[in-house]
């Protein structure tokens, strides 16, 4: 996050902050589904000249900058030739720290090419050294320079959310924004975690997890009634007084007096069984039994911790992996693995930079522990303790209990790095195969797949999936909303032109040919060295048509048919200049094509039913063929809802007053369409 500090240089009169320009931020960010961190430059051992002019005319730049910079706290921003930010740091003192790039002989290899590329610099002065780092952070996570540190992820984590906005509270998963009345328990590590969480909740409290809009709807207690997961106050099955008795248990569980809990329950399971209400005691059984599950698949719970996140990095191979650990009410909230390509940066530098960038939209703890000293542990404290409202402490715990949590954090980042390692080498081998079977001069490092979906040319949608060296991309998939005037429904051609011009033009303009690209160290860039489209000889004709006229000559493509009745492991390959051919049933290059094809084909039809979905909320009923204001209106006085509609089965679709078989049938299957 800074480099080595020097000693000052000359103190000239401050500037005025207002003078110090901050860099465009209009880029727009692309998806972002999985938590990633940006690699930095080329690694610490390359050789670097220090009297090439490059370097000479870079290090002037930032010269001439020292001149004029105060003696006071601020972030400064290197940038290329282009007006691409390179690096933002922060500093206690703008001029003792932008001096330190002057001194080439005492800096990493990493940062000499930095300052070789420095064209520019931008400052923005502040009042205290914890703003600075804060706006850093922010800075950091909003520009992505590429020899920063960089978490990329803006997603945030899950939370169990007990809703008190309504007489009958709800349990629900919660993301984003803390905006709906109820008390938040979290961060849990994934959704994962948190779906199995309510999962075993539902059995110990019987709380109810459906929406309002259900809730006010129902007439008959439903299914999770009957299998003992919900205690259906929607129809008085239980008193206002006693349902609120579950919630408060609820409550008192996850805030952390989960025993004191288990011992009411222990008691009035044995208070039942003494009055021979075999019953009730079973009932208390099973709830006793399901928070028992809850805690058993906590793993490791502190007794002397009760809120703390727990960061570990651990570094082999040249790669290194950050693990995250979240403690609240003293239970165990699950972790969840990143995996920075930081160069040559040593394990406290990652974490400093990791640590505040993810704190910049989430909620801080009281107790941060951390396995390498940061390099300012302090001001780390000070300004998390600023932005919390409340006391942080940042450690390194040497003994005890939270010696043994940060251990057991780091014991679990080298299995998580071991693996990851692991499965890279087989990608590897299996892109060098795809080369291989395709005739590639070089081994692909990123393969775009296309896909289309639509029903009956309704919502077209094209989708573009990227696979490279660390399997699927997530961050760099890609939709498409067809909105061609021009394009007949149903012509998947017609689609197919609009999405491969619209890709590939916007990829001209913005990174040039594919020869000037920037690529990082496993040699992943922003043009693909493999183009698969899922269609047989026609479309890849036409994909080749598309890319010709657009002027591309060089971008290896594939068709992959499906087989005869669909089936898979007979899929038929494409290439042009060569005859159509299969591949062996047990070839793992079969296999992995088969992923990257369904891949595809999931993504596009997840894309197509969000599309969907949304014209269906906005359109309401009318789009439906036989469904009229007449029958609009009896389906509404019969559901309450368009969701309940939606959810409706069959048969309740065909009891409602003036809806036949086949009407009832078309709204289904309306609702229904099979994937």
């Amino acid at each position: 996050m800074t480099d080595t500090p020097g000693p000052s240089g000359d103190t000239d009169a401050p500037i005025d902050p207002a003078l110090l320009p901050l860099a465009d931020e209009d880029d727009e960010a692309g998806p972002t589904p999985d938590l990633e961190l940006e690699p930095t430059d080329e690694a610490e051992g390359s050789e670097v000249d220090l009297d090439s002019g490059e370097t000479r005319k870079g290090a002037a730049v930032v010269a001439a900058m020292v001149k004029v910079l105060p003696n006071a706290p601020g972030v400064y921003r290197m940038l290329d030739a282009k007006g691409d930010v390179l690096y933002v740091g922060k500093a206690k003192s703008l001029k003792k720290r932008v001096a330190n790039y002057v001194r080439l002989g005492q800096l990493p290899t990493r940062i000499i090419r930095m300052v070789q590329a420095t064209a520019a610099m931008e400052f923005v002065r502040t009042a205290t050294e914890t703003e600075a780092l804060l706006l850093e952070a922010n800075l950091i996570k909003q520009l992505r320079p590429r020899f920063n540190v960089l978490l990329r992820d803006d997603k945030s984590f899950p939370y169990i959310l007990i809703a008190e906005d309504h007489a009958a509270p709800q349990l629900v998963k919660h993301r984003g924004a803390r905006t709906r009345k109820g008390r938040y328990f979290g961060p849990f590590a994934s959704a994962g975690a948190v779906g199995r969480t309510i999962n075993a909740l539902q059995k110990a409290f019987l709380i109810r997890t459906c929406s309002d809009s259900v809730y006010e709807t129902r007439t008959r207690p439903c299914l999770l009634h009957q299998i003992k997961r919900c205690a259906a106050p929607c129809t008085g099955e239980i008193a206002t007084a006693d349902y609120a008795e579950l919630v408060r248990e609820a409550d008192a569980f996850l805030s952390g007096r989960s025993q004191a809990v288990k011992d009411e329950l222990a008691t009035a399971m044995n208070r039942a069984a003494e009055d021979l209400d075999f019953e009730s005691a079973a009932v208390y059984r099973d709830r006793l039994a399901a928070l028992s599950h809850v805690q058993s698949h906590q793993g490791i719970n502190p007794q002397g911790v009760e809120e703390a996140d727990v960061f570990a990095v651990h570094q082999e191979g040249g790669q290194t992996c950050v693990q995250v650990f979240f403690f609240r009410t003293g239970q165990n909230w699950g972790n969840h693995a990143f995996f920075p390509k930081a160069g040559g940066s040593e394990g406290g530098e990652v974490l400093s930079s990791f640590v505040a960038q993810f704190y910049d939209d989430k909620p801080v703890p009281r107790l941060v522990l951390v396995s390498h000293e940061l390099e300012d542990m302090e001001l780390m404290a000070r300004a998390l303790s600023e932005k919390a409202g409340h006391r942080v402490e940042v450690a390194e715990p040497r003994r005890g209990e939270k010696k043994d949590l940060v251990d057991h954090a780091v014991q679990n980042a080298r299995e998580a790095l071991a693996r990851r390692l692991a499965d890279s080498s087989s990608q590897l081998k299996l892109m060098e195969g795809v080369g291989r079977v395709f005739g590639l001069a070089d081994t692909p490092r990123r393969i775009e797949v296309y896909d289309n979906s639509h029903i009956m040319g309704t919502n077209p949608v094209g989708a573009m999936i990227v696979a490279g060296p660390g399997g699927f991309m997530k961050t760099h998939y890609r939709k498409f909303n067809i909105r061609g005037a021009d394009i007949t429904p149903g012509d998947d051609f017609g689609m197919m032109r609009e999405v491969m011009t619209r890709r590939f033009s916007r990829l001209m303009k913005e990174h040039g040919s594919k020869e000037t690209a920037p690529r990082d160290e496993d040699g992943f860039g922003p043009w693909p060295d493999l183009v698969l489209i899922d269609g047989g000889a026609g479309q890849l004709s036409a994909a080749k048509a598309i890319l010709d006229e657009i002027g591309l000559v060089d971008v290896p493509l594939v068709g992959v048919a499906k087989g005869p009745d669909r089936d898979a492991g007979r899929e038929r390959f494409f290439v042009p200049g060569r005859a159509d051919f299969m591949l062996p049933t047990r070839d793992p290059v079969l296999y992995f094509v088969q992923r990257l094809r369904d891949e595809a084909h999931r993504f596009a039809i997840g894309s197509h039913r969000a599309r969907r979905s949304k014209q269906i909320t906005q359109g309401g009923l009318q789009e439906i063929p036989g469904v009229g204001p007449t029958r609009k209106r009896a389906l509404l006085n019969h559901f309450g809802t368009l969701k309940a509609i939606q959810r409706a089965a069959l048969s309740d679709l065909e009891a409602v007053p003036g809806v036949s078989a086949a009407t009832a049938k078309a709204i289904y299957d309306y609702f229904h369409e099979s994937g």
